[in-house]
């Protein structure tokens, strides 16, 4: 269970699991002391001794070096070297502030943040810190929450203008976290568009160190995700802590290595392009960062984050609520179709047994390419002369459910929206618009911006009545600048941005509550907990081939679960790589995800058809299982030639294990599988062979899984137990 000690000027939160210590120090200064495994009780004075500093009334700020002292909020410029977390500028023009605790607060669950996604509370519990600045009167609320049921806490920090004289933020990282030493490996998830999120680990060093974006977006390009393992630690054993930023914009995730050999952590907010000005009264919320503590390697770290995100963070509607198995007519068709092709494409999706059909680009304005009608959201007579609810019904009439693509944050020069409201998109007064896709991106921070496209997206659902919509977003920010902010607020363009992005989804998935909304954002270029938080599933990559979906997926359930990783069997050759694969391991990869299909299946050839019909059968016979069991990871496509994973059931009396060989190799042994998470008292049942295994021998042993001898091939297998524990 959850509590908070206090304990002299100690605070100690702690589970069953896991601690995180914070220490008050003479004069008010926040210091850390511990995170890590639970831990009984702690000696202050033992900690700090270790950082060299002194804990009785001889401590002085004068006297002590405060790079030296572990803080828990530090702002770089009054005696501390290291990166700092918060930047104010004061009138007079300087930056530093001197945050000492002001007041503390126990809360029983934990406080919704203003305008921004984050955990839900419910079994856990919140302490509040205020800090203030004498000198400028800026008050910062620190929150940190701990869980009942996951080994994470949560961090947020609230500025306040407590002064007389306005002040701008120049920087408010959501999390900074001082550790004793730097004998750590830093994973970090970066790639590029259909390449996204390859891991990437490597030794701390002296230094700064890290990944960030200033896309205006998450991005393709980073994660804002990093962990510390350390240097012996792997999948199933050793010391991490993974850190995840609730947050869908420009971010920053940094490690800086002292010269003592410590190390501070630190995330928030990216602040290249980030000024925001606080009058007296104002507040800036930051958003929310979760810290994920694991003894027992990234695979335990993982299911810490899978726990928390299922349980409090997806949208609890959606959260283990089955999925329709889903076609999208994307590579089926491109922007190449009238309304008689369509239902064509889904007639033969509705005798294979697909349960949803999904319109992609191409149904608006006058879209026939990339180049036009971006925010014109009226139905493109030429393609479909009876309008949106005509297509819907006939798609249902085949006894499918009907979806939509929409592209809601873009404009298009070539448009009847810019045409009208050319201020609309984000520019710089003076300079030449920079295009991306032949489109500008809307200025979301805008009221009228955030009304026109909710009732774009509202009329449009209405209309179709489509129970699915795909919000994409294919292009990142550039020309950072609103006509709708004076020029002291300029900096605050890309927050307002996210800020209004998260109203309008927020606005739109109350309204259509039983809407399934994806996410996308030119594939997987802004899969972050932010968009979870209203759309519990995200197109992974616009990468398809099963191959490289073994890495982007795998190295994407380092932070998400599975059931939030739209995942589809497409064509082959493959549109993004020209590889061929076998249709079975397309599906056993793409059941790794919310699985679908994007591809016309009126070219298959019969077998592929019937094989289509299997497939379809065995997603729903087994989606409760991949969607609310627990999930490992066995063998990595960054360590070999081989991958594995497999989902366990609550109950661990079902399970199911997918292998994927990349390329064959000739007079090979079959890959010898250590499984992972059955009950090592029971004895399972291979469903296709019926042959028995006992769950000890499965994860001590391995299973045997023999493979064609071909690239690419697959195999999975569904075990069942066959006595009790």
């Amino acid at each position: 269970m959850a509590e908070i000690l206090r304990e002299k000027n100690l605070f100690h939160l702690r589970n069953e699991h896991i601690s995180y210590v914070l220490c008050e120090m003479p004069g008010g200064i926040l210091a850390h002391l511990y995170a890590g495994p639970r831990l009984s009780a702690v000696n202050a004075a033992n900690l700090l001794r270790h950082a060299g500093v002194a804990t009785d009334h001889s401590f002085s700020v004068q006297e002590c070096m405060l790079d030296r002292l572990p803080q828990e909020y530090p702002s770089y410029g009054l005696g501390d070297y290291r990166e700092g977390a918060v930047t104010v500028a004061a009138p007079d023009g300087s930056r530093a502030v001197d945050l000492r605790l002001a007041s503390t607060e126990v809360l029983e669950g934990k406080p919704a943040l203003e305008g921004l996604p984050a955990t839900r509370g419910g079994g856990c519990a919140t302490l509040r810190l205020a800090l203030r600045d004498g000198l400028t009167g800026l008050e910062a609320e620190l929150c940190y929450t701990i869980f009942d049921d996951c080994d994470a806490v949560a961090r947020s920090v609230r500025l306040v203008n407590g002064g007389s004289a306005a002040l701008t933020v120049t920087r408010a990282f959501s999390l900074c976290l001082d550790l004793p030493d730097a004998d750590w490996e830093l994973i970090t998830l970066s790639g590029s568009w259909a390449r996204e999120r390859d891991i990437v680990r490597r030794p701390l060093c002296p230094g700064v160190q890290g990944v960030f974006s200033r896309r205006g977006a998450s991005s393709h390009q980073a994660s804002p995700f990093m962990a510390l393992v350390r240097p012996d630690a792997g999948e199933a054993r050793g010391e991490v802590i993974g850190l995840s930023l609730i947050y869908s914009g420009s971010f920053a995730a940094r490690a800086d290595v002292s010269q003592f050999g410590t190390a501070r952590l630190l995330m928030g907010i990216d602040d290249a392009d980030f000024a925001w000005r606080l009058e007296p009264g104002e507040a800036f919320q930051a958003p929310e960062a979760v810290m994920v503590f694991s003894e027992e390697g990234l695979g335990g770290m993982s299911r810490q984050f899978h726990r928390l995100w299922n349980a409090r963070l997806l949208p609890e509607r959606w959260a283990r609520r089955p999925r329709p198995v889903l076609l999208n007519s994307w590579e089926a068709a491109y922007f190449d179709f009238d309304a008689d092709k369509l239902v064509s494409i889904a007639e033969a999706a509705a005798k294979a047994g697909v349960e949803l059909f999904v319109m992609d680009d191409g149904w608006f304005g006058h879209r026939d390419d990339d180049t036009t009608s971006l925010g014109d959201w009226f139905t493109d007579r030429r393609k479909l002369p009876d309008g949106l609810k005509s297509l819907g019904d006939r798609v249902r009439a085949l006894g499918l459910q009907f979806g939509i693509w929409m592209e809601p944050e873009m404009i298009s020069p070539e448009s009847e929206l810019y045409r009208a409201h050319p201020d609309w998109c984000l520019h710089i007064p003076g300079r030449e618009g920079i295009t991306s896709r032949h489109q500008f991106v809307l200025d979301m921070g805008r009221e009228d911006v955030q009304a026109y496209v909710c009732e774009a997206v509202t009329r449009t659902l209405r209309e179709s009545g489509a129970a699915y919509l795909k919000w994409d977003m294919n292009r990142n920010i550039t020309n950072i600048g609103s006509a709708a902010l004076p020029p002291e607020r300029q900096g605050e363009v890309l927050h307002r941005y996210i800020l209004g992005l998260y109203a309008v989804m927020g606005r739109l998935t109350e309204a259509f509550p039983e809407v399934l909304f994806e996410g996308c954002a030119g594939g997987g270029g802004r899969f972050d907990a932010g968009i979870l938080a209203y759309m519990p599933q995200f197109w992974c990559s616009d990468n398809t081939d099963a191959l490289c979906r073994c890495r982007i997926q795998y190295a994407t359930s380092l932070v998400f679960p599975p059931s939030t990783m739209g995942s589809h069997v497409s064509a082959v050759p493959n549109h993004q790589t020209g590889r061929v694969t076998p249709m079975e391991s397309r599906f056993a990869v793409a059941l790794g995800g919310c699985f679908g299909y994007e591809l016309d299946p009126r070219q298959l050839t019969e077998a592929d058809r019937a094989a289509m019909r299997e497939q379809i059968a065995m997603a729903n016979r087994t989606q409760a299982l991949r969607l609310n069991g627990t999930f490992y990871r066995l063998l990595s496509p960054f360590e070999g030639n081989d991958t594995a994973w497999m989902t366990v059931s609550e109950d661990r009396t079902e399970a199911l294990v997918t292998v994927v060989r990349a390329l064959a190799q000739p007079n090979v042994m079959p890959p010898l599988v250590k499984l992972a998470g059955l009950d090592a008292g029971r004895r399972y049942r291979d469903v296709a062979t019926g042959e028995i295994y006992g769950g000890d021998e499965l994860m001590k042993v391995g299973l045997c899984c023999p493979l064609s001898q071909c690239d690419a091939a697959s195999a999975m297998i569904e075990l069942k137990a066959v006595d009790e524990a």
